[in-house]
């Protein structure tokens, strides 16, 4: 279990490039500087390939985006794509008409190494049914694993389909992390800042896709789940921000410490 990616990642110090949800943009900067990594949040157009070529990965969230920002997110899309680097797609309430057809189109026209999202957004774009509702995962009664491979076998990807269980899948493989805890449901910014976490992990393993976002589903799972043992009630806004500071401070001992008493492989 490559754990190290952790140490590797905070020597490194990668710069990541996010296309941001301005809702949660905060806790994605925060959540990548706590790691170890360096966000950047630029808007211009004008500056997208001077900030790409010193990016070591970039995360495009389709949480806010307006019709007049499609041409930034074409042009960055395009721009990672020419400099190889690792390109992560938010596809944030993907199962609605309009956001379908947009991200469809994104999808077909440039390559996105990882997709990260819910149960509802990966049924979405693996065509497969759903009761999806707004940004959250919904309900149905389809193999979550089976999803996840479908969409990432369309895509030539890897995918992250987040919840309760994660299911990262690169179309042949599935693995799965089972730590966590009900309060990253309670955080509107917990999955936008586990697609950039994936771009982190990406940036510092590009020869291994799958792995990198295996262990980033991991690392932010279970550092969440030691906050949560810690928490004597549930507390929602307590838990973001005990979240950063253990992201900052979690070591590969407690992290391997935890995850072997709970039996995760």
């Amino acid at each position: 279990m490559p754990l190290e990616l952790l140490d590797k990642l905070r020597k490194e110090n990668p710069v990541i490039f996010n296309i941001s949800n301005y809702i949660t943009v905060q806790d994605v900067a925060n959540g990548l500087n706590a790691i170890g990594a360096s966000p950047i949040m630029p808007s211009a157009i004008e500056e997208a390939a001077e900030m790409l070529q010193i990016s070591a990965a970039a995360t495009i969230n389709m949480g806010s985006f307006k019709s007049s920002e499609l041409p930034y997110i074409e042009r960055v899309s395009q721009i990672a794509n020419d400099l190889d680097i690792p390109l992560v797609l938010d596809p944030v309430a993907v199962a609605m008409p309009y956001r379908q057809k947009v991200i469809t189109n994104l999808l077909e026209h440039f390559h996105f190494n990882f997709i990260r999202g819910n149960a509802g957004e990966i049924a979405a774009l693996a065509g497969v049914e759903w009761q999806a509702k707004g940004i959250d995962a919904g309900n149905g009664s389809a193999d979550l694993a089976e999803i996840a491979k479908i969409v990432a076998k369309r895509y030539n990807c890897t995918v992250v389909l987040s919840g309760p269980t994660d299911y990262i899948s690169d179309g042949k493989r599935v693995a799965t992390v089972t730590q966590g805890t009900s309060l990253f449901q309670t955080h509107v910014g917990s999955g936008d800042m586990l697609s950039s976490l994936i771009a982190a992990f990406a940036a510092v393993s590009k020869d291994n896709e799958f792995e990198a976002a295996r262990i980033a589903c991991l690392i932010f799972a279970t550092t969440g789940e030691l906050v949560a043992d810690e928490l004597i009630t549930e507390k929602p806004g307590s838990f973001i921000v005990n979240l950063l500071d253990k992201l900052h401070l979690i070591t590969i001992n407690e992290l391997s410490n935890q995850i072997t008493m709970k039996g995760d492989q």
